[in-house]
This record gives C-alpha cells, structure tokens and sequence, in this order.
C-alpha cells in the first residue's frame, strides 16, 4: 500500500486539488479568491453545481461581448471570463470544502467550461463573417474548437492520472469507458432522463481520452487491478520522475494560457489569429506531448508486468 509523507496542509490548500498540478496564475490569484468565495457561496448554502452554472453563465456572456468590435465592451467581456475562470476555481474547492465531491460535479463543471469556450468561438465567428470574412472562416473555427476539445480532454486525462499515481490524497476513482457504459445502461430516459444525458456525455469525453491515450489507459488499468488502487511507493516515485519534465507543458494546454493568449488578441484587435493560435503552436505542443505520454506508460507497462512476475 502506498504511503506518502507529506506536511499539514493549510485550509486553503486543502481545496485544492493538490498544489503539483496548479498553475502559477492559479495558486495565486484565482485560488485565493475562489477559496474567498467558496465560503461566501458555503453560508449562502449555494451548491457547487449553482456556482458552476453561474461560472458557465459569466463564460457564455463573455463570449459574446466578444463578437462586438469595440475594446471597451471587449474589456467586459474579458471582466466576464475571470469571473467565469474564478468561479470554475471556487465550485471545486466548494466541492472540496463541504465534502461534496461527486461524478456529477465533474461532469456539470466540464459541460459549463464547453460552453463557455463554445460561446467564444461562434461569437468570434460570427464577428468576422459580420465584418465581410469569407465563409471559410466556419471551417477555421471549427478545427480550432475540434483541437480545443481534444486538447482539453488529454490533459484533464494526464492531470487526473497524475493525481492517481503521485499524490497521497485519497485515490480517485478513475472511471474507464466501459464501467461508464454499464451505469449508463443501468439508467432509464423515462425514469431519470438528466441523469442519463450527464453520463452520455461523460461517457463520450471519456471515451475520447481513452482513444487518445491507449498505452495510458492500459497503465491505468492495469495498476488498478495490480496494486487494487493503492500505488506503491516505488511505481509512484518512477512516475513522478518521468512525469515532472513535461508537466508544465500539458498547463499550456489548459484554460489560462489561451485566456492570456486571447485577451493580447483582443486588444491589438485581431482575435482571429486565436483559432491559430489553437489549430498550430498548440496541436503542436499536443501531438508532441501524446507521443511522450504513451512512450512513458510503454515504459511503465513493462516495469509493472516484471513486478507481477516476479510476485
């Protein structure tokens, strides 16, 4: 069983999910004041899932000041996305601090992000073909919002297996398509049709992580029926050692880079070069990253097979 030390953490840091995988501008600013607001939110008895359809709502509204070409509405709108980006912190660490953590949570807070992000794209879109822009523009947004998508779900896959193998917090229960397809199965569309579309969805996102980490979700598998989901400590330290190098990169995949990367765009007046920005340097960054991933989990693959037959 795999036993870590670790030193008290603070009140603060026990919302978080662990201090390893928070980026910089997330340590310190939106976790302060999502941990500020996750009290306010506690003794108005909100629950996580209002505020994460609150954070969804302030994301839909910023997208679309966005499609107005006019820097001070745009500004808004950027006013708008930190208190998306600072809610999408707090409803987590609202979760964390009354112990209400859930699969369902985890699913809400991924379709609020989507449409936050999905608003940002059809409103640019529609702001350019507004102004002239050839129809081709459609077929620009939609590869870059395609390559948001995949790139979004490969890193929350790393990140979540990152907890799994590195961290001594409580193990996560990873969810595997096929344990997902035999609760979906199990739901009606008469008797809890919310139910059974939030798994749907789920159940699709996983999917699409599985498909792009094979070797990964072999690992993960695997290490779960082997160690019954207690990482040893000796897998756990080879995991962190080979993870740490590339770990920073998968944060560039995540929300805060391309919210600083749009809001340069914006005002120099060219968001466009955001769908770019997403569809080459980042595609990049992803498809490097994946062949890393997959070559790490080949690697650990083979160490955990000559544990088990040495066992």
């Amino acid at each position: 069983m795999s036993e870590h030390n670790e030193a008290p953490r603070s009140e603060i840091e026990a919302t978080y999910k662990a201090r390893e995988v928070e980026g910089v501008l997330d340590l310190y600013f939106y976790r302060p004041i999502g941990f500020r607001l996750a009290h306010f939110f506690q003794k108005l008895k909100m629950t996580p899932a209002g505020v994460t359809w609150l954070a969804g709502l302030c994301g839909v509204v910023a997208g679309h000041l966005y499609y107005y070409r006019d820097l001070r509405i745009n500004i808004v709108g950027m006013a708008f996305q930190v208190c998306a980006n600072a809610l999408d912190n707090t409803d987590g660490q609202l979760a964390r601090l009354t112990h209400r953590e859930s699969r369902e949570g985890r699913i809400i807070d991924s379709i609020a992000d989507h449409l936050g992000f999905l608003s940002i794209y059809v409103h640019l879109t529609l702001r350019y073909l507004a102004e002239g822009a050839s129809p081709a523009i459609c077929l620009l947004a939609l590869a870059a919002g395609i390559s948001h998508a995949l790139q979004g779900a490969a890193a929350d896959y790393y990140r979540s297996t990152y907890l799994f193998f590195v961290t001594n917090r409580t193990r996560l229960r990873l969810d595997s398509a096929s344990a997902l397809r035999s609760d979906y199965q199990k739901l009606s569309w008469r008797s809890k049709p919310w139910d059974k579309l939030l798994l749907a969805l789920y159940l699709n996102f996983t999917r699409q992580q599985e498909t792009l980490a094979p070797h990964l979700k072999r690992l993960r598998d695997t290490t779960s029926q082997l160690f019954r989901g207690e990482v040893p400590n000796w897998l756990s330290t080879r995991y962190l050692n080979l993870a740490n190098p590339t770990f920073k990169w998968w944060g560039l995949l995540m929300t805060n880079t391309r919210m600083l990367v749009l809001f340069a765009l914006l005002f120099i007046g060219q968001p466009i070069y955001y769908f770019w920005f997403e569809l080459i340097p980042l595609n990049l960054l992803f498809v490097y990253l994946i062949i890393r991933q997959e070559t790490m989990s080949e690697s650990l693959m083979e160490v955990a097979m000559k544990w088990r037959d040495a066992a």
